[in-house]
């Protein structure tokens, strides 16, 4: 599992707009309950030079974030982004082109309200509960009209919009760190038009003038309005999250590993292999190494290839053990190399130890590089071995995928009842969406964090998938992409893999 997503807990929209009849302003006015947020900013409307502003609240449940992480769930700080996305509405009022919106973190305690009313301002929240644009809550005021935010780095970002249909996905990593170690409590965010596209007012005092701002840097061209979809959308893909991301591949070469070749690169000599240390069906961490380091060595087998013989092999460095590392729980990984005799050894052996105490045997069988004479372009076979056609709305569930060259001819010599090992793709990424509209649920993550990306060991390609990202009562279609090396792209495969997931009760 590799993306897990936080629902907003609460949100609201406050402006300094004027109300139809352009004499009393909304300053007093909540949106709490609207399943809608929007931005905007409208210059000269009531009379040359006036200022109308709309900005949004959203708060997340970091708290939900910081148990998942004390659980194991999410990776520690640093292995792990945290993406701000809200959701565009699309709707019939004018949208705005080529403007930058500002999302900053809120200094101060806010509340969310009950008002709904985004077009006349007529839910006043009057001393009740509810946030607005000239107070946080019933009982305080904002420092600054407008709201309280923190400008500093690591507490402000922005994104720029082309279209102004786009929607808002920005790597917030940074705060979301430090509302989780307390560094800065969490008083959510704030997201406006940055100061040079909200509109110009300059006041003689170089103060807030009552509800209006100060902008003497802002715009005299109007933008309105663009609109999000706010924590109380009925569009269980559209309501605002902070989405965690995450590389969780774990790449073993046991049943892709090869002897050192003169034609491939030092880090492709390199074969990476891991220890699973299930007890009683979980994993769990093995006391001698613990978290530590744990050592490996090869060696070669018995006459009839049963066990480890003999010596231990000397590896690619001239040692005959190699170091390697905890990875988490119950896991362990070390990498390494060793060059064929001039009668390869057809099966290895790799013992896991500390010192004279070994806690694992494994066996391996290498191959060999060699140089090819036509260029190859493989067309895989594609199966998840294991799917099922539905899951419950609360599953974690792990997908193996059995991959081969659909072309595959077995010699004359191969017996007749062989089949194939399961090719394991270095570079696969898998991508999710719902069949009745095709909407992509969970797009490929081949970017940066590589959210997406398949794991493999010697069975093949494999990779965990939370239910929780989907809406249940719907099928879903699995797809996947492999990396061509030589077109320097991602192909993607044609077959489909379709499953329904479905609510649950205890």
């Amino acid at each position: 599992m590799a993306i897990k997503r936080y629902g907003a807990a609460m949100d609201a929209t406050i402006v300094n707009a004027y109300k139809s009849n352009l004499t009393a302003r909304g300053t007093g006015s909540n949106t709490g309950l609207a399943d809608i947020v929007e931005v905007f900013s409208i210059y000269g409307r009531e009379s040359t030079g006036s200022q109308e502003l709309s900005r949004f609240l959203m708060k997340f449940p970091v708290a939900d974030i910081t148990i998942d992480r004390a659980a194991g769930s999410i990776p520690a700080s640093g292995s792990v982004s945290f993406y701000l996305r809200v959701f565009n509405a699309v709707h019939s009022k004018t949208v705005p082109r080529s403007f930058t919106l500002a999302v900053s973190a809120v200094s101060r305690s806010w509340q969310e309200g009950i008002g709904l009313d985004l077009e006349n301002y007529k839910d006043e929240t009057a001393g009740n509960e509810g946030v607005n644009w000239m107070s946080a809550s019933n009982t305080a005021a904002w420092t600054s009209v407008g709201g309280d935010y923190i400008t500093s780095s690591g507490y402000h970002y922005s994104q720029d919009f082309s279209t102004g249909l786009e929607d808002i996905s920005i790597d917030i990593s940074q705060l979301v760190e430090m509302w989780m170690d307390g560094t800065q409590v969490n008083y959510g965010v704030g997201i406006r038009l940055s100061s040079s596209y909200e509109a110009y007012h300059s006041s003689s005092t170089g103060q807030d003038a009552g509800a209006i701002i100060h902008n003497p840097s802002g715009s005299t061209t109007s933008y309105f309005t663009k609109r999000f979809f706010a924590s109380g959308s009925q569009y269980f893909f559209k309501a605002p999250v902070i989405e965690a991301r995450w590389d969780s591949t774990i790449k073993d070469d046991r049943g892709n590993f090869y002897y050192s070749s003169s034609l491939a690169p030092a880090a492709d000599n390199l074969n990476t292999i891991y220890l699973y240390n299930y007890i009683r069906g979980r994993l769990v961490d093995i006391p001698g190494p613990s978290t530590g380091e744990i050592l490996l060595s090869l060696y070669s087998g018995s006459s009839n290839n049963s066990t480890p013989s003999g010596s231990k092999l000397i590896l690619y460095d001239g040692n005959t053990n190699i170091t390697g590392g905890w990875v988490s729980t119950g896991i362990y990984s070390a990498s390494v190399a060793t060059t064929a005799s001039s009668t390869p050894l057809t099966k290895l052996f790799d013992v896991w130890h500390s010192g004279a105490t070994e806690y694992a045997t494994g066996s391996i069988i290498p191959e060999t590089l060699s140089a090819a004479q036509t260029v190859s372009k493989p067309t895989y076979y594609l199966n998840i071995t294991n799917l099922r056609n539905s899951y419950r709305a609360d599953e974690i569930a792990r997908f193996n995928l059995y991959t081969r060259n659909k072309y595959w001819s077995p010699t004359i010599y191969t017996v007749a009842d062989a089949h194939p090992d399961s090719t394991s793709i270095s570079s696969a990424s898998y991508t999710v969406y719902r069949t009745i509209d095709a909407y992509n649920a969970i797009p490929y993550g081949t970017g940066s964090d590589l959210h997406t990306m398949m794991s493999y060991d010697v069975s093949g390609n494999y990779f965990d998938f939370d239910m929780a990202n989907l809406e249940s009562g719907y099928e879903y279609a699995f797809k996947f992409a492999f990396y061509d090396n030589d077109l320097k792209s991602w192909s993607e495969q044609s077959k489909v893999f379709k499953f329904r997931v479905e609510d649950y009760e205890y």
